[in-house]
């Protein structure tokens, strides 16, 4: 049946052709035309999509506390023309080459750090934040735009779960088992947002990206909430880690410091879940591990290894040294408490690489060596 449809179509081409074009030149016309309008088909299928999920979300939300309401204010709109107009404070301070990571505070913006230890806001501040609603045609655009519908909902999710805790709203989170649609598909538009930024960031970053990473830490550290996201989303949280840890080892731009200091921020943040730490740790092993001994090769026959990915390496040692250490100050017994594969890996013949590589390379030796005493905190106690 397809081979005869193809001769009809192409019988039907050659009969059809206007005079002075060649067959070939109005197939090759016949088909961009067609393109062109699955294009627009594809623009309004995703237009249309977008809208069903915005209406599953605000139908979700009505379930979960039927005494919720979307209610757009003057306020939230003023703030929002402020962003467009001027979406940092700190611009300034990021207009250098990328080296100079001195301006620490601007890089915690991404993370806001200060956000996650803060104790719960008291019940008037949330009841404003429902009050100033982000509308869903923000002025944002590019990567922004993907951003701002998943921003949106989990932000309401999260006030819901903060004025429940209060007393003040009564609302049923045993919804988000019955429609697992509704949050994966937030949750993984969120994760590939972040993802696309990361990827080739700009700097100074806006607050709503800025906002993007908060939401889904607060998400994944509510003690209510996290149980629904890592149990629909955690594959794809752990295809997010992959993707960041992947971001800071084949950057290899100039002035890519700053990127990977955000991208690192990032990962030690999600590493403070206890779900999500054994399985960031394991990979970043096994990055470091596949990386020393790739290094410890080319040393030993003299070869040329690959300065960028060197330099890069060390972001991943440094967030396993803290993640580690945050193991430990937070469980307050030894960090080997881990206990996987990859570490029994990285393990094996570390000693014989950091005596190499000691004389050449002594920085990433000493990373080695620290990242191993952390590791073997046992046997050492």
């Amino acid at each position: 049946y397809l081979k005869i449809s193809k001769l009809a179509l192409a019988f039907a081409i050659i009969h059809s052709k206007p005079p002075g074009k060649s067959c070939k030149e109005y197939t090759e016309h016949l088909a961009k035309t067609v393109s062109g309008q699955d294009f627009g088909w594809k623009f309004k299928a995703k237009v249309l999509e977008a809208e069903v999920l915005r209406l599953r979300q605000e139908l979700l939300l009505n379930k979960i506390c039927p005494r919720f309401c979307l209610a757009n204010d003057a306020s939230a709109e003023n703030l929002l023309d402020q962003e467009c107009v001027n979406p940092t404070s700190y611009s300034s301070q990021l207009e250098d080459s990328g080296c100079d990571v001195s301006h620490d505070y601007a890089f915690d913006l991404l993370g806001t750090a200060a956000d996650f230890h803060q104790s719960e806001h008291n019940v008037d501040t949330s009841k404003l934040w429902l009050e100033r609603v982000l509308p869903l045609n923000l002025c944002s655009t590019g990567k922004e735009e993907s951003l701002t519908a998943p921003v949106q909902f989990l932000q309401h999710l999260l006030e819901i779960r903060k004025l429940s805790e209060g007393g003040i709203l009564q609302a049923d989170f045993t919804e988000l088992e019955n429609d697992s649609f509704t949050i994966c598909n937030s949750v993984s538009q969120l994760l590939d947002g972040l993802t696309v930024f990361y990827n080739s960031p700009k700097f100074p970053v806006s607050n709503f990206l800025t906002e993007g990473v908060c939401v889904l830490i607060r998400l994944i550290t509510d003690t209510t909430l996290s149980n629904y996201v890592l149990k629909k989303c955690f594959k794809k949280l752990e295809e997010f880690k992959k993707n960041l840890i992947q971001i800071i080892l084949r950057n290899s731009s100039v002035n890519r410091f700053q990127a990977l200091h955000a991208v690192s921020h990032t990962l030690v943040l999600l590493g403070r879940n206890n779900i999500l730490r054994n399985s960031l740790l394991s990979l970043l092993l096994s990055e470091v591990r596949q990386f020393a001994e790739q290094l410890l090769q080319a040393h030993q026959i003299q070869a040329m290894y690959d300065v960028t990915q060197y330099e890069n390496i060390f972001p991943l040692c440094m967030i396993l040294e803290q993640l580690l250490q945050t193991e430990t100050e937070e469980s307050n017994v030894s960090s080997s408490d881990y206990d996987g594969e990859e570490k029994m890996k990285f393990l094996k013949n570390l000693d014989q690489i950091i005596l190499h590589l000691s004389d050449e390379f002594p920085l990433f030796s000493l990373y080695l060596w620290r990242v191993s005493v952390l590791l073997n905190s046992a046997q050492i106690q």
